[in-house]
């Protein structure tokens, strides 16, 4: 899973373990986890979702449904709607000068892996020699991904924003907080997410395919686990990417508490699974969260 721990964050910038495959499971209704969060006048649905899938995956049910008709705004974690806005902050942030040639920042072991990634990339080699090595990564999951056949404008946040058309939209961060995060790392930090997305697209799909599997029966304890091991989560990828936004988002849902209103909140769903989760956070808080699929 070494792939997808490093690189599905990035991918909410710009638009989880089981062994079934996409096919196998596309038969059974999803039920991807659905939580809620209330208090007398205030409701917020909390849903985890995939920021890119493949052609044909079906996950809309009846409880997702009732949620969506019942919202009058959906948050995701960037607006996704502005696509130029995006485009703009990847490239304010990502180059830089006196960098080391790209091969030069993986190990000896890793470089020829990384030669055909680039030979794959939309951007000319010289660029991205002056790209910072977290954006280089970025670059490189969207490419692998493309290659596997799985498209963010597929993905849970698009498909939900269409579906909001005409009501408001909102969002826990800007692209250019999210992209800063990637950006605050340590340069090893940034070298281990440029490491951890040089797979093969056969590879990624096969990871993809039970991670999925996972996310639309509802396994956050199979989401948990692929977050759980740091042999490429590195502590200070886990503590920027998902620790500590987890604790700002959990402060912000506590705070909208106070406004009434019916809300629709999704965010990817390693950030709703295991001991660091959202969930947790609120009820550290004294805020009770219901799952309700």
């Amino acid at each position: 899973m070494k792939f997808l721990k490093t690189s599905l964050a990035a991918l909410a910038a710009f638009a989880l373990a089981s062994c079934a495959t996409v096919s196998e499971e596309s038969a059974a209704e999803a039920r991807p986890a659905l939580w809620q969060v209330a208090d007398e006048d205030t409701t917020i649905y909390l849903y985890g979702t995939i920021h890119t899938l493949p052609e044909g995956t079906e996950w809309r049910n009846p409880a997702i449904e009732q949620a969506i008709a019942a919202s009058s705004e959906l948050v995701t974690e960037v607006r996704m709607d502005d696509q130029m806005a995006a485009a703009g902050a990847f490239v304010r942030l990502a180059f830089a000068n006196g960098l080391p040639p790209v091969l030069e920042r993986v190990p000896a072991d890793k470089r020829e892996a990384l030669r055909v990634a680039l030979e794959g990339s939309p951007i000319p080699a010289a660029a991205l020699d002056r790209m910072k090595s977290w954006a280089v990564g970025i670059t490189l999951a969207q490419v692998l991904f493309e290659r596997a056949g799985l498209n963010p404008a597929l993905g849970v946040e698009a498909v939900l924003t269409e579906a909001f058309r005409g009501r408001t939209l909102g969002a826990l961060e800007t692209v250019e907080q999210q992209l800063g995060f990637f950006d605050a790392l340590p340069e090893e930090a940034q070298r281990l997410f440029l490491q951890g997305v040089l797979e093969t697209p056969e590879d990624v799909r096969r990871e993809f395919d039970g991670m999925l599997a996972a996310w639309r029966r509802g396994d956050t304890e199979a989401i948990a686990r692929t977050f759980n091991d740091e042999e490429t989560l590195s502590p200070d990828l886990r503590e920027i990417l998902l620790t500590r936004r987890n604790a700002n988002w959990a402060e912000w849902l506590q705070r909208r508490l106070d406004r009434p209103g019916t809300i629709m909140v999704a965010v990817g769903a390693g950030h709703l699974a295991g001991p660091d989760s959202v969930q947790t956070m609120l009820e550290r808080r004294g805020v009770r969260v219901r799952r309700i699929q």
